[in-house]
């Protein structure tokens, strides 16, 4: 007999699942297709070239290659503005800060008391020598010379009084009708009054001198400064104070020190008789005020500095230069010739050597390393690592590495000098300051 089959679960086995309905073929392969299209087009969006990227010039390192090399810029060709390094002249200067110094300052003071009655000169002007200053009262000192011319008239009468009796007693002594002694002592009283006559003379010339002293005459060609003392006030010839300062302008003299490594070559110049240059420019370098020439040098170093200090004179005819003036001196020591220049702004520095940006003729870049010279009104000269011909960068350097591809604007040879060098590329150096740590880095990269 067949036992009749319960729906309930076995004691000890296992519960039993809801059974889903077995899944159609088709729907698992609808929902693979729908992924593998998903996946396509983020492929696409991924690799398809952005907007713009055709447009990049041929021969141009890929996307990946030119943000490797070119610190995530992209790819393309760098825009610069170049120069042509060329041949020519460049002058050799010692640069010094001097102060102009007149040639002759004069004190005007007084060499009589007495009051100060006239003023005959206008403040700020220029007054020749030997023209009338001031006036000091004379009266005092023409009374007193006409004492003294007085004085003179009655001891010139007693001498001639005298000389008429030793002629008589001379007579007399022939005759043996006057004593020896009376003759000798009338000889003694001539000699007497021929003194007192020459101290009045004295007395003549010497109230005469003071007489003059009270007309007050420029002693030299210059400036006059500001009045003193007004008229009116009596005048000392102790007074510790002038009357007024007379300054001579023409020609003037700028004194500046030089450092003592640098005087053999300048003594040596200048004892052979050689004329040195020397140019004087405002505080700012903007503006050169006027050229003179190298007159004399101080006798002893300056221990404490270590320099020593030269005379340069001026002629000054426009009164550019003012006393206690400041400017910068610029003594010409060299002039060289024929050599390659460049602009200060293309040399390039790092912590021990300079170098340039060179173009090479398929329009990339290299780094060359150079030796420099001279360096003046904004060219620099190059001793070794560069011929005349070479194109060198000038603005654009902080985005070139080594081999960047870069399209030159070559500009003419007279707006290549971008300022005022000093001697040794000093004015370079001051161009370059903000550039050293990009120069350095691109240096790294391209070694």
């Amino acid at each position: 007999m067949t036992e009749p089959t319960s729906s309930a679960p076995a004691i000890g086995a296992p519960p039993q699942q809801n059974e889903q309905p077995p899944q159609k073929p088709g729907s698992r392969k609808g929902w693979l297709w729908l992924l593998l299209l998903a996946a396509a087009v983020a492929a696409a969006y991924h690799y398809w070239p952005k907007s713009g990227a055709g447009n990049a010039a041929p021969g141009s390192a890929s996307s990946t290659t030119g943000a490797a090399g070119r610190g995530g810029r992209g790819p393309g060709i760098t825009p610069v503005t170049a120069a042509r390094a060329k041949k020519g002249d460049i002058s050799v200067y010692v640069m010094a800060l001097g102060n102009v110094t007149p040639l002759s300052t004069v004190t005007i003071k007084t060499r009589v008391d007495g009051q100060l009655m006239e003023v005959k000169y206008k403040e700020g002007e220029i007054v020749k020598q030997g023209a009338p200053l001031v006036e000091i009262d004379p009266r005092p000192y023409e009374a007193a010379l006409v004492q003294a011319e007085g004085a003179l008239l009655r001891d010139q009468a007693l001498l001639a009084n005298a000389n008429v009796d030793l002629n008589r007693y001379a007579g007399l002594l022939k005759q043996n009708a006057i004593p020896e002694q009376q003759y000798a002592t009338q000889v003694a009283l001539v000699k007497q009054y021929e003194g007192t006559v020459k101290n009045d003379q004295g007395q003549i010339d010497a109230a005469k001198v003071n007489v003059a002293y009270c007309h007050i005459a420029s002693p030299i060609t210059g400036l006059v400064g500001l009045r003193l003392v007004d008229p009116g006030n009596i005048v000392h010839a102790t007074d510790s104070t002038g009357l007024v300062v007379i300054t001579q302008m023409q020609p003037i003299s700028v004194v500046f020190p030089i450092p003592e490594d640098q005087l053999p070559e300048v003594l040596s110049r200048f004892r052979a008789g050689q004329r040195l240059l020397v140019e004087a420019w405002d505080r700012d370098m903007h503006k050169k005020l006027t050229n003179g020439a190298l007159a004399t040098t101080d006798n002893q170093i300056d221990q404490t500095t270590g320099t020593l200090r030269l005379r340069a004179v001026y002629p000054n005819t426009d009164n550019a230069l003012f006393p206690n003036q400041f400017v910068n001196v610029r003594l010409l020591i060299q002039e060289k010739h024929g050599v390659v220049l460049i602009p200060n702004v293309a040399v390039q520095l790092t912590t021990d050597n300079k170098y340039v940006y060179l173009v090479k003729p398929d329009s990339t870049v290299t780094v060359r390393d150079i030796t420099t010279g001279t360096s003046d009104s904004g060219q620099t000269e190059v001793v070794s690592g560069l011929q005349s011909g070479d194109v060198v960068v000038m603005q654009g350097v902080d985005k070139l590495n080594e081999g960047s591809k870069v399209v030159a604007t070559i500009i003419a040879g007279e707006q290549q000098a971008g300022g005022r060098g000093s001697q040794g590329g000093q004015g370079s150096q001051g161009s370059k300051a903000g550039q050293g740590g990009r120069g350095k880095a691109g240096r790294g990269s391209a070694q």
